[in-house]
């Protein structure tokens, strides 16, 4: 049987513990994209504090699908507990959930 995912890149998986449900995960690249994209005329003061997210969170996890949605929302993901950026506050500030979860694989990449 085949398996289909609309991951990006995938990295690893693991199973969230409270309701079970598999996520795959994959390398935050968009501050490299923003980095390349910026390379001929620096960066603007917005986007340094862009780059400074990326650095705190260095994953995406893959949730929903890419049609409707974002597809992915940004995270830190550990051996027993991922946060996972899931809204923004009306000061713009992260609003993080806390997931255990378990079985997280890496794949042999």
């Amino acid at each position: 049987m085949s398996y289909y995912t609309h991951t990006v890149n995938p990295i690893g998986n693991f199973i969230e513990k409270e309701y079970g449900h598999n996520f795959e995960y994959s390398l935050n690249d968009d501050a490299a994209n923003t980095l390349e994209s910026n390379l001929d005329g620096g960066f603007k003061v917005g986007e340094l504090v862009t780059f400074a997210a990326f650095n705190k969170y260095p994953h995406k996890v893959w949730i929903g699908n890419t049609i409707n949605d974002q597809g992915y929302r940004y995270a830190k993901v550990m051996k027993t507990v991922a946060y996972v950026v899931v809204d923004e506050d009306e000061y713009g500030q992260d609003v993080v959930e806390k997931w255990s979860i378990k079985n997280n694989k890496e794949y042999m990449v």
